[in-house]
């Protein structure tokens, strides 16, 4: 009998274990996690170091206000009205009316000095526009743009302006409305 004792002690191969008895546990690795859990947090802490220390400065919100309502002040345009006026052209042979607007748009930083000009020159100025008005064919002034009369009137206007004291033209563009032409007949 002391064979059969053995027998039942002793598990047979690819047997499996008695219902009583506890499957043997592996242990979890938690060396391994805690070295993953610490390299993980060290480089997070180093990502971060970099990208704090690389990164732009943060300008405070008054001053992007302030510097950019001083470019805006010295930077902005207005329209000035140079002339409101009829002129004739006779270039087809027929005596043409054209009712005519023309704004010019300079910086702010020069329009006291164009409306001084303007001031001072004014029938000279009215002179000149007349002129270009009547020596235009009258393909020009029938232009779906004006480009050729915008041209031509932005050339005046910048040899009686002048330039700057920073060499830049005093007068941006010219503008041009209205320019209605009809028959005087």
């Amino acid at each position: 009998m002391s064979d059969g004792k053995d027998a039942k002690e002793a598990p047979k191969e690819g047997a499996k274990p008695a219902e009583g008895a506890a499957p043997a546990k592996k242990g979890l690795p938690i060396k391994v996690i805690g070295i993953v859990a610490a390299l993980m947090a060290v480089e997070a802490g180093a990502v971060f170091f970099v990208a704090k220390s690389t990164a732009p400065k943060a300008a405070a919100a008054d001053e992007v206000k302030l510097d950019s309502a001083e470019k805006v002040d010295t930077e902005a345009t207005e329209e000035i009205q140079l002339i409101e006026d009829k002129f004739q052209n006779l270039q087809t042979g027929r005596v043409w009316i054209w009712d005519t607007e023309i704004y010019l748009k300079v910086k702010q930083k020069n329009s006291e000095y164009v409306n001084k000009l303007m001031e001072s020159k004014s029938a000279e100025i009215k002179e000149g526009v007349s002129l270009i008005f009547r020596r235009a064919q009258h393909s020009q002034l029938k232009e779906p743009g004006l480009e050729t009369i915008t041209r031509q009137l932005t050339a005046y206007v910048n040899d009686v302006m002048g330039k700057d004291p920073e060499g830049k033209e005093r007068v941006e563009k010219v503008l041009i409305p209205k320019c209605r032409g009809f028959p005087a007949d």
